[in-house]
């Protein structure tokens, strides 16, 4: 199967499906003496595992990552650093009913077109489950951009029609540490707990919600992105839509700046010590393609989770109608374990033009 690897300089390809013995990454183009901090490699896929809290799926897998190449003594060495994330609670049982049964709204029927063969048993490689390895890698990808002081931060800005205010400009440690007194992983407490009551209640009635993620990136350098094809807001783009149930993304203004005139939209320069500012930041960060120093902004759109404990109508491998209703463990509302995937794979995106832009001029 192709499309499991992402990343040009820095380039990661991910393996394992859900129910499987276990699943893993392969890192490959990671600088030489970069410090592996394992703690910090766990700490982040411990903010997506399942069963955190009665709004997320209750599976329980410790995700502990194991690191079986690339680093010494604390360091990467320059050579790929292969992660490996034992699958512990499967639940293959779980899955009996859809063998042959095509679940709405699921990878089911267009793996099985498309193949010839599925895994049934949690949607295989379809799976949320992949994306523990893509935690694992854009941990490491956040250690690099560190050591170029650079900071990214994301939080659930909505869920269904509750909305959380813009976090634009406020200090992202004050944010992490408000973003993770709550469950749902919002930067707004009031709103937070909002959001935790409602999904909650989704919960309880059988169903799912989605909702959205805001992202934002501190102190990235002027340069990053190409200026046609491998566009930074289009690599960030395909990054994010290649996350399990992301049907929308959108930087700076976003849709709403198509409701606007040019000259309410045009981001007016100022003289500012060290390199130019804007008085607005409707480009998100990123103009021609290229950033521009302010503010990197960006939102994701989650839609509902699929799997609902409802009966459904669908049909059979032969065609034929069926009915389905879901079963297993799963989550009311994808977004709250979804923050640090969103965040994982902006910074792989960032990692990989920081170093794709070293070679963009003479010294």
């Amino acid at each position: 199967m192709a499309g499991n690897t992402f990343g040009q300089l820095f380039r990661i390809t991910t393996f394992g499906e859900s129910h499987g013995v276990a699943i893993g990454v392969i890192l490959d183009g990671c600088p030489a003496q970069l410090p592996i901090d394992l703690d910090f490699i766990q700490s982040e896929l411990d903010k997506r595992k399942p069963g955190q809290s009665k709004i997320t799926t209750q599976r329980k897998e410790s995700d502990t990552v194991q690191i079986l190449s690339g680093t010494f003594e604390g360091k990467s060495t320059g050579t790929p650093i292969a992660m490996l994330i034992p699958n512990e609670d499967q639940r293959s049982k779980d899955y009996s009913h859809n063998t042959d049964v095509y679940r709405p709204s699921h990878a089911d029927y267009t793996y099985d077109a498309k193949y010839g063969i599925r895994d049934h048993r949690g949607g295989g490689r379809s799976s949320a489950r992949e994306t523990a390895a893509r935690v694992a890698a854009g941990a490491i990808a956040k250690l690099l951009l560190k050591h170029h002081g650079i900071e990214v931060f994301a939080h659930v800005s909505s869920v269904g029609k509750i909305e959380a205010p813009n976090l634009e400009s406020k200090n992202i440690a004050d944010l992490l540490a408000i973003r993770e007194e709550n469950i749902v992983r919002c930067a707004d407490p009031a709103i937070a707990n909002q959001m935790i009551e409602f999904i909650d209640g989704v919960r309880k009635d059988g169903d799912t919600v989605g909702g959205k993620i805001n992202c934002i990136v501190k102190n990235c350098p002027v340069g990053l992105g190409e200026p046609v094809f491998d566009k930074l807001h289009a690599d960030l783009g395909k990054a994010m839509l290649s996350i399990n149930a992301v049907h929308g993304f959108e930087y700076g203004s976003g849709f709403s700046g198509s409701e606007m005139r040019g000259s309410e939209h045009n981001d007016i320069f100022l003289a500012n010590e060290g390199r130019p500012k804007t008085l607005t930041n409707f480009s998100g960060g990123i103009q021609g393609g290229i950033s521009n120093g302010m503010e990197i902004n960006f939102t994701v759109a989650f839609k509902p989770v699929a799997t609902i404990m409802h009966n459904q109508q669908t049909i059979n491998a032969a065609g034929e109608a069926a009915e389905i209703k879901g079963k297993g463990r799963h989550d009311p509302c994808v977004v709250p374990r979804a923050v640090v995937i969103v965040e994982a794979m902006a910074a792989l995106v960032l990692a990989d033009h920081l170093l794709r832009n070293r070679s963009s001029k003479l010294a």
